[in-house]
C-alpha cells in the first residue's frame, strides 16, 4: 500500500480509501447494500490489515447509519483512532424541517455535532462538503467550516461534486478572509467517465488540491460482470442505474480492460482500479464492498503495474472527444510549451 500526501498538505492517506456506503442499508441507501455489523467489523478490519489508514463516510448515507456503525467497528476492533484518516460529509437532508439541509451555518454546526456522536469520536481529519449549495453564500460555509476547524472538532475541510468555478471562487474567497482553504475534492472519475480532465484537473493540479475518487468502478459497471450482452440480475444497477455512463464506450472500454485482465491473470476491475491509480492526479480511490472478497480483489489493484504501451491503449479507447476551449488552448500553447 502507498500512501500519498493529501493535497498540499502533510498527511499521509492510503492510495486506497475504504467507502461506507454499503453500511447499514436504510431508504435509498438499500440499493447500495445493506452490510450488518458483524460484516462491517471484518471489511473494516481486512482494510487496516491491508494497510488503509483512509475512511470516508457521510451523514447521509443510510441516515447517519453509516457513521454510527463506522465508529462501532473502530471500537469493537480496538483499532487507534490516531492512526485512522476518517473523513465524513455534510449538505444532504437530515430531517423534515425546512434548515435540516444545506451549507448554511445553522445546519454544518448542528451536523458536526450529530456526526462526532454517531462516529463517537473526538474530532473529524476530513469534513467534506457533500455538493453546492445554491442559495446559501459561500463565505457563511467557509466562515463555519473555518471555525470547526479552529475548534479542533475539524482537521482539514475538503468538498464534493462542485464545478471548477465553484471551487476556485470558494479557494479565493479563503484566501482573501485568511480561511481554511478546502485541501481536496472527491468527484467521480473512471477511465469510462474521464469529465473531471476538462476543467477540474487541470485546477487540482494548479491549486494542489487532492483528488478522492468514487464509484471508481462507475457503480459496477467496469466490474467485469457487465457487458453488450450480459448484466448481472442481482446488480444494484438494475435499480439503481447510477452513475450515468455512455454504456457503449464503456463496453467497448471493458471489452480492452477484459483483454489486458486475462493476459496479466487478473479481473477486469482491478484494471480499471490500476488505471486510476496510474493517474498523478489522484490522492486516494474510495473502494465499497459488501463481501470480504470483493474487498480483497480490489485492494490486489495495487499490486498492478501497466506498461506505457497498455496505458496508451487505454487511452485511446477512453479518452475525451475534443471540446472547446480545450482544443484551441493545447493548439495555441504548442510554441509556449518547447
Amino acid at each position: 500500500m502507498k500512501y500519498n500526501l493529501l493535497g498540499n498538505t502533510g498527511l499521509k492517506v492510503s492510495e486506497l480509501c475504504l467507502g461506507t456506503m454499503t453500511f447499514g442499508g436504510k431508504g435509498i441507501w438499500t440499493a447500495i447494500g445493506t452490510v450488518p455489523q458483524a460484516e462491517v467489523d471484518e471489511l473494516i478490519k481486512k482494510s487496516v490489515d491491508a494497510g488503509i489508514n483512509f475512511i470516508d463516510t457521510a451523514n447521509v448515507y443510510s441516515e447517519g447509519i453509516s457513521e454510527q456503525m463506522t465508529g462501532a467497528a473502530v471500537r469493537n476492533l480496538g483499532l487507534n483512532r490516531d492512526e485512522l484518516i476518517i473523513a465524513t460529509k455534510v449538505r444532504g437532508k437530515m430531517g423534515p424541517g425546512p434548515n435540516e439541509t444545506g451549507l448554511t451555518r445553522k445546519h454544518i454546526m448542528q451536523q458536526v455535532d450529530e456526526s462526532l456522536k454517531r462516529l463517537q469520536m473526538d474530532y473529524i481529519d476530513l469534513y467534506q462538503i457533500h455538493g453546492f449549495d445554491p442559495i446559501t453564500p459561500l463565505e457563511e460555509t467557509l466562515y463555519a467550516l473555518d471555525n470547526l476547524v479552529s475548534s479542533g472538532k475539524v482537521r482539514y475541510i475538503g468538498c464534493s461534486n462542485l464545478a471548477a468555478w465553484h471551487i476556485m471562487k470558494a479557494l479565493g474567497i479563503s484566501e482573501r478572509n485568511h480561511f481554511a482553504k478546502f485541501v481536496s475534492l472527491q468527484a467521480y472519475y473512471t477511465i469510462a467517465g474521464r469529465d473531471i480532465e476538462r476543467e477540474i484537473v487541470p485546477l487540482l493540479t494548479d491549486q494542489k488540491l487532492g483528488l478522492m475518487v468514487w464509484s471508481p468502478l462507475a457503480g459496477g459497471l467496469l466490474s467485469g460482470k457487465y457487458g453488450r450482452h450480459t448484466s448481472p440480475e442481482d446488480s444494484r444497477r438494475v435499480s439503481f442505474d447510477f452513475p450515468p455512463v455512455n454504456k457503449d464506450k464503456a463496453y467497448d472500454i471493458v471489452e480492452v480492460m477484459q483483454e489486458i485482465a486475462t493476459a496479466k491473470g487478473v479481473s477486469v476491475a482491478q484494471i480499471a482500479l490500476a488505471w486510476l491509480l496510474h493517474q498523478p492526479v489522484v490522492t486516494s480511490v474510495i473502494i465499497g464492498a459488501k463481501r470480504p472478497d470483493q474487498l480483497e480483489d480490489n485492494i490486489k489493484s495495487t499490486e498492478i503495474t501497466l506498461s506505457a504501451e497498455e496505458l496508451i491503449t487505454l487511452e485511446g479507447i477512453s479518452k475525451l472527444t475534443p471540446e472547446y476551449p480545450g482544443w484551441m488552448i493545447e493548439r495555441q500553447g504548442v510554441d509556449r510549451k518547447g
